[in-house]
This record gives C-alpha cells, structure tokens and sequence, in this order.
C-alpha cells in the first residue's frame, strides 16, 4: 500500500491505491476531507466508492453529491479496466468550468487500461451497455457477489431509487462467460467507426481477422543508438505503425502501396479516433432528385453536377501478393498456348489469408483455375457466356475457395528450339492495356469489396489481374495488377474507353445529350521541369494500374493433390480434350492410387460430376464436397457407397474402357458389375437399356 500526500486548493488530500496483494485488484481510492460550501471552488463532501469485480476485471467507481452553489448535483464516474487502454478524461472541461477543481479528481492520472465515463443524476445501464460495448442483455449488475440482489435495467434510475450508499460494492457479471472481454471491445469499436447511415454489413473473413490485429512494426533495441534499460523505448526501437512511409520504402524490395488496413489505421489514429471517417464511392453520374431545373441536357447544377476528377496515384492496395499454391496449376493452364498458340483465359479459385510481410497485408491463393468457353486466337480473347459460372461459384464455395480474380495469357514465342517468348510489356511500351483496364475494372466492379466504413456497405474490390507474359529473360512471367478505385468508377460509369492504334492510352468519353460526364484531369511534367494539369483526352493508363508481386511458394501447397493423368479440364474441346464418361472412365483406370479422397479430390472432376448432363450431381453432392474441404477419408468413404457414384460406375462400364482397378472403389462390389453386364449403354446418347433388347428405349437406334 502506498500513500501521497497532496495539496488541492488549500486542502488536503490523500491517495490510497490497494496492491494486488490485497484487496480488489486495481482499486483506487481517494478520500476528500469535509469542507464549508465555497462559492468559487468545486465542493465534493462526499465520496462513494463501488466496485464491480468479475472474470473480466471490471471495476465502477461512483464520485457524487457534488455541493455547488446551492445546487445539489450527481456526478456519476464509471472507471472500466479494458485491453486497449485508452483513457477518457473529463479534466479539461471541469476545469474549465470550475477553475478550483483539481485534475486528481477527474481520474488525469488513470492507469493504462482504464476508461472513466460521468454521467449527472441518473445511472442508465443501457447508456453502460452502450459505451463498453456490452449489449443490451449481454451483462447484469447484482449488489451481491452471489448474484442476489440485481439491479435491473430500467432507463433514468436516479442512484437515490438505487439506495446505494458510500462503501457499497456493486459486481458486474457478463451473460455469456464464454466471450471475452476482448472480442467485445473489437465488436464495439467496429461498430462506432461505422458512419451515421451505413448499412449493417458482415466483412470478409481476412477482414474480421486483421482488424483484431495490433499490426504495429515491433522493432529490437538498438545496441548502438538505443541509451536506455532493457525494458525501455526510445525514437530508435519504439513500434512504428503500419502505415509508416519510410519503413515500407526501406523495404526489400520497397512497397509502393500500404494494405488497406494499415490506410484503415491511419485513417481512424487521429484524436477522433476515426469518428468522421467515411469511405466515399467515387460518382460520375448525375444525382437524381434536383428539382430545380429541367433534367439533363436541359439543365445541370451544383448540387447534382458530379465533381470532376483528378487522377492520382492509389496510397493502398487491396490485395498485397498473389500466390500460386504450385506450379502444376499454371503449368496445366500454359499448356492451352503451348499446344495452340493461341492466347487463353481463366477465373482463379482460391482464399484470402494474411500476408506476413507487409503490415497488415492480404495474400490471394490460387487453388485451382476454372477456364470460361472462350475463343482465342493469336492477338485476341473473347468471352463467351457461360451457362454455368453460378454453378462453378457454388461448388467453389463449399470447397472453400471464391473466385479471387482472372489470369490471361500474352505469349508470342521468339524462338521455338530454346522455348523463349518475346518480351513485350515494358516500361517502354505498356503494362496493361486500356483494354485490359477497363475488364479489370468491369470485373472489380462485379466483386466488390464488403467494406464498414463505406455508407455503401462497399468500398473497392480484392479482385486481382494476372497476366503471364514475357520477361526480361524472355521467359514466362506472371504479373499481378489491379486498377485503382477512381478507375472503377470510370468504368462503372461508362466514361472511359480505350484507343485504336495506342493500347496504352484510354480516353474519357465527352458529354452528350444521352449522358454527362466529368472531366478527369492528371497531372504532368512538361519539357521546362513543370507540373502542368491536362485533360484525360487521352489518357495514359499508368494512372490507373496497381502493381502486385505474384509468387510460388518454396514448399508447394496441394488443395487438389496432382495426378500423373489429371482430369481432363474444361471448355478445351478445340484440343481435342472433353470431359465425358469415356475420359472419366480413362481417369479411374490409370489412377492406382488406393485413397478414394486423392482420386476424386480433383477441381474439374468435381465439376464434371455436378454439371455433365448425363448424370449431374448437384443435389447429392454436399458430402463429397465435405470431405474434399476437410480432407476426411472417412466421409469420401461413405459417399462411395451411394446409389449416385455405383451409377457412375455402370456408366464408365459401358464406354468400352477396361476398368482393372474400378472395382475396389465401387458402391456395391460385384453386384454392380453383375446390373452393369446385364444392362447396355446406348452408343448414340448414352441412354441405360433393360437387357433383351436391340434397340435404344431413348433414340431408336440399334444396339451395335
């Protein structure tokens, strides 16, 4: 126990403050001498001390029945031990209303940890619930510490209805013991840094994770620099934040874009704590609702003009790095160039995960690649509509992947007997085309990014662009971009569009009768050293690209485990290579692995299964799906044997495949042999027949 002594206005005061050893752990109390009523100083004649003790180290303490100029008030202080440590301090407002009051009395000298609140003439457990972060009904305050004697929660209870008087103790307990205080105080401060208005939104899983996350730059002592203890800090070793400029320059290689997080940290670091914080979407267009003068191109004003644009360079990236699990994904993705010359597109499949090496960093992993029908040429990539993308999404969903973004090629090969390809993308001549820019930003703007602080519920996308091409080298690359946000919103917008004979400039549409567009300036250096603005007619796309280091991993991960004879993969019927009960009865034969899950755990036979339309799958599929996500034997096994995988069986017996090893993977052993040589497949469509008969049931046509 440790005891000051103080002067306050001529009067003394002294501090107790309880140890750990004994006593309530962090208590504090102060005891105030009596005092005649003074006209020109604050008066506390009267000191109540209550503390609330629970699991999660929560304590109150109440200061009341303050006498000041005839006027009887009730100053309410609710001390609350919290893990962020961040204090709030009433000092300067009673000080300057009431020069005579003492900054001791006000809790200045709180320690880390504690949160004081004063509140005048009522206690609302719900105004409680509502500062702390506790829900309405997620805790209850007893004057017992066995729980007896609760006080309820009725709004604008005056501490004299309470009956509480001085050295009573009040004890917090919170409704769900299994959560911690922690998680609560996370949820509050999300919730308050929503803005006034803003959808209630559920963020992704990274989301949720990193904003948890201390994400400060923890640095060692300097031996040479650093003149403190061990236990010290100093300007040389102090944690820096995640947004520091100058430490993610020094990086290696330097970064150009901090996380969107660490931009998140800056935003809301100030005082206010991210009070006013609000993630604007970008707008080209026109507001709606103006009645004050005809609609366009009658009329046009201030309140509903869109502002103009001036194109900068993006301070944070969405997405940090893209990670190919292994390199057989790719591979079997250039094999489509290798074997046609023509250039190829997919959608990757992967997760969000965290990315170590940037503070407060997101990684985009690459699980599979799903390739669209398409026609490609030599110079050219066109997408056709695909009848089943939204099955494709739900099948990736319950394997646990989305679709985080699109791979194309860009390959011309220089010299066939060394297997290099011309590099062609260079600072010289451009990265992305306008083109390319402007799918980028279509895509982005399809899958946008779940955001709290936008009053859209979004802001941005984690959607990413892998190009492989050409390297210094000259062989290939894969290189990762994503367009800025006021890209996206040119897009979206339909005001930019790309140019004939320069793929590196796009142009800003001019406004018309049918649509008003903004002007969109950027900024340039002239041939004096000055920075001049100028009219995105045209426009160079660097302004819009974000660049994303694309990498493989030194111990490759397999979600899919490879095969030695994969699965045919989809929509590449010009090579020759269709996915059909003939290929999936080839599939079987040559596998000889003995673990069912390696066999079937394969992306685009999963796919083939659900949506071939012979036999889909699609509603008897989930417990296959189930085990592939969480890689139990057990599981595959018992879907095994279901009546859906021993059809599958009679249908890759009737393709005219030897099926050696077939057996032992089959629903009901012998028996489905035995139904499958009874029955006969039709040659022309596939169609089961009863045994007996020449012709198909289904088509008409004979047997052989």
């Amino acid at each position: 126990m440790r005891k000051t002594r103080r002067e306050n206005s001529g009067k003394s005061l002294s501090e107790t403050r309880v140890a750990s050893g004994g006593g309530e752990p962090g208590v504090m109390r102060r005891e105030f001498p009596p005092s005649s009523h003074d006209s020109t100083c604050l008066d506390l004649d009267k000191v109540l001390h209550l503390s609330c003790v629970s699991e999660r180290h929560v304590l109150f303490q109440f200061l009341f029945k303050i006498d000041l100029l005839c006027y009887s008030v009730f100053l309410f202080s609710l001390v609350f031990l919290c893990p962020s440590g961040t204090q709030m301090n009433s000092a300067p407002f009673l000080q300057q209303k009431f020069p005579g009051f003492s900054p001791l009395s006000s809790f200045q000298h709180l320690p880390r940890g504690v949160r004081s609140l004063q509140l005048c003439h009522f206690l609302s457990l719900f105004q409680v619930a509502k500062e702390f972060g506790f829900r309405n009904n997620g805790f209850s305050v007893y004057i017992n510490r066995n729980r007896t004697g609760e006080i309820t929660a009725a709004q604008n209870k005056s501490l004299n209805l309470l009956k509480i008087k001085h050295g009573d103790m009040l004890f917090l307990y919170p409704s769900s013991p299994a959560g911690s205080s922690s998680e609560t105080m996370d949820t509050s401060v999300s919730q308050s840094l929503r803005p006034v208005g803003a959808p209630q939104v559920v963020e992704d899983e990274i989301d949720q994770y990193l904003i948890k996350q201390d994400g400060k730059i923890y640095r060692s002592r300097d031996q040479q620099l650093c003149r403190h203890g061990p236990l010290g800090k100093c300007v040389h070793c102090v944690p820096l934040e995640p947004f520091d400029e100058d430490y993610l320059n020094h990086l290696e290689p330097p970064v150009k874009h901090m996380s969107f997080h660490a931009y998140i940290r800056k935003l809301t670091g100030g005082a206010d704590k991210g009070k006013f914080v609000a993630l604007e979407n970008i707008s080209c267009k026109i507001k709606s609702g103006c009645e004050g003068h005809p609609p366009w191109p009658e009329g046009i004003c201030t309140k509903c003009q869109p502002s103009a644009i001036t194109l900068n360079r993006q301070k944070y990236r969405h997405v940090d790095n893209i990670m190919f699990e292994n390199h057989t994904i790719a591979d079997r993705f250039l094999d489509f160039w290798r074997k046609t010359g023509n250039q190829h597109l997919g959608y990757l499949y992967g997760r969000y995960t965290e990315h170590k090496d940037i503070p407060l960093g997101i990684r985009a992993e690459v699980a599979a690649i799903y390739e669209p029908p398409q026609i490609g040429t030599q110079n050219s990539l066109e997408i056709l509509e695909d009848p089943k993308a939204e099955v494709v999404d739900e099948i990736a969903a319950k394997l646990g992947l989305r679709k985080v973004g699109w791979i194309f090629t860009d390959l011309v090969s220089e010299d066939t007997r060394k297997g290099t390809v011309r590099y062609s993308r260079n600072k010289d001549t451009y990265y992305l085309s306008a083109e390319e820019c402007i799918t980028a930003g279509n895509f982005q703007n399809q899958h946008p990014n779940i955001c709290r602080l936008s009053p859209d519920g979004h802001f941005g996308s984690k959607f990413v662009t892998v190009v492989a091409t050409g390297g210094p080298d000259n062989q290939v690359h894969f290189e990762g971009y994503q367009v800025s946000n006021q890209c996206m919103a040119l897009v979206r917008d339909e005001c930019l569009l790309p140019c004939r004979d320069a793929p590196e400039l796009g142009y800003t549409k001019e406004s018309s009768s049918e649509q008003y567009v903004p002007d969109v300036f950027y900024k340039d250096i002239d041939k004096f050293g000055n920075e001049i603005t100028q009219l995105a007619r045209p426009l160079p796309v660097e302004y819009l690209i974000i660049d994303i280091t694309t990498t493989f991993p030194k111990d490759p991960v397999y979600t899919f485990p490879i095969s030695q004879s994969p699965f045919p993969i989809e929509n590449r019927d010009v090579l020759g290579e269709t996915q059909d009960f003939h290929s999936l009865a080839t599939y079987l034969s040559q596998n000889t692995s003995s673990i069912f899950l390696d066999i079937i755990s394969d992306f685009h036979l999963l796919l083939f299964l659900v949506t071939n339309e012979v036999m889909p799958l699609q509603d008897s599929i989930s417990l296959l799906l189930e085990a592939v996500r969480t890689k139990n034997e057990d599981l595959a096994q018992t879907w095994k044997k279901s009546e859906q995988w021993a059809t599958i069986e009679q249908l890759c017996s009737t393709v005219g495949v030897p099926l050696s090893g077939l057996q032992e993977y089959g629903a009901v052993g012998g028996s489905a042999h035995a139904a499958a040589a009874a029955m006969w497949g039709c040659q022309h469509c596939t169609f089961m027949n009863q045994p007996g008969t020449d012709h198909c049931e289904m088509c008409s046509l004979p047997r052989t």
